[in-house]
């Protein structure tokens, strides 16, 4: 993404995120038009001059989006996103260049490919600013797996686990740090239990065992007064989220009760409808509820209500809150400017001390 100035004709950094997001789409899902339309012979174009004009579209549109695809290298999408429009390219302007009579669509093929070397070099040199860490990459320099006692209240501590390898990433769940009484627990929502609160120490030292963590540290911290604020937000958003569930399942059985059903199958049901007050729907739709969260989402509501200014998560395809088929992974978060990873500069420090 290009760089984005505070304010444009009165815009927001926000909204001007949100407008350039639904336009990369629209740009993208006319660009698919236009090459099935061409595929299937209904533009009637030269096939030489057809396949340099898509070939030049994708590309216009890669460069576009160079910047922000490579800073956020770390998710599986990003990288979709630059290496599919980049084979199609190379692809279509080799194929125009190779069969074309004309000497300008020749040239012009020619420009494309030299357009996406240059764009591949940068691909392959900006790779070299990550490691493999699991199933995915994370930024070299990362200090993996930090011990729970460098750890302070905001901290974000992202881990491996099954999500992060069904989506091939470094990492696929997300925890915030809170000050309760004296100790250092992390607050998050899990699929068979929902919103949970639970010691840093004994969680980290499990994740430790099985793979391997990541912590963002707040880039402006947090004050004591905001620690216990964090900390009064987590048992709020505890409580909010076990009265929702009650009353959901209250609401199930009361209905399945009712059914002309065998109590024994009746007794089924109720125990495979019940509900962990876990966001399941928020899990693909990238929404934010009120009352049950995904892990990510729970953080993300943490903050908002600590006030923390982070990144627009979950806006959906057109970028206007539509919430939809726009999931919040949580390693998108490395790049949130509102945090910093804990490098091997800092395991340093801490050494030292």
């Amino acid at each position: 993404m290009l760089w984005v100035p505070p304010t444009i004709g009165g815009l927001t950094q926000r909204w001007y995120y949100r407008v350039l997001k639904a336009a990369d789409l629209t740009f993208y899902v006319g660009w698919i038009w236009l090459t099935w339309r061409f595929l299937d012979d209904e533009l009637h174009w030269s096939i030489p001059v057809g396949c340099a004009l898509l070939s030049g579209g994708w590309l216009a549109l890669t460069f576009a989006r160079t910047r922000h695809l490579l800073k956020t290298y770390f998710d599986v999408l990003s990288r979709l996103e630059f290496t599919l429009p980049s084979a199609a390219g190379v692809s279509l302007a080799g194929f125009a260049g190779l069969t074309t009579h004309l000497p300008s669509v020749r040239a012009v093929a020619i420009l494309e490919l030299a357009g996406w070397a240059l764009l591949l070099g940068l691909y392959r040199r900006n790779r070299r600013r990550y490691v493999r860490q699991g199933h995915g990459p994370l930024p070299a320099g990362c200090w993996i797996s930090p011990p729970a006692r460098v750890l302070r209240p905001g901290d974000l501590i992202l881990t491996s686990g099954l999500v992060a390898a069904g989506l091939r990433e470094s990492v696929g769940h997300g925890e915030t740090v809170v000050r309760t009484g004296g100790d250092m627990q992390s607050f998050s929502s899990y699929m068979d239990k929902g919103a949970v609160l639970h010691p840093v120490a004994g969680y980290t030292s499990f994740v430790r065992e099985h793979g391997h963590y990541v912590v963002l540290r707040l880039r402006d911290g947090l004050s004591p007064e905001r620690e216990l604020r964090a900390a009064e937000i987590a048992h709020a958003m505890l409580l909010e989220n076990q009265g929702w569930r009650d009353a959901v399942n209250r609401r199930r059985r009361r209905v399945i009760e009712r059914l002309p059903l065998p109590s024994r199958w009746r007794d089924r049901l109720i125990s495979a409808t019940r509900s962990a007050g876990y966001d399941w729907i928020g899990l693909f739709m990238g929404r934010i509820a009120p009352q049950r969260w995904t892990c990510i989402g729970a953080c993300l509501e943490l903050y908002r209500r600590l006030g923390v200014p982070t990144n627009d998560y979950g806006t959906g395809l057109l970028g206007f809150g539509t919430s939809l088929l726009d999931p919040i992974m949580p390693v998108r978060f490395l790049s949130d400017p509102a945090f910093r990873v804990l490098t091997n500069e800092d395991r340093e420090s801490e050494n030292s001390e």
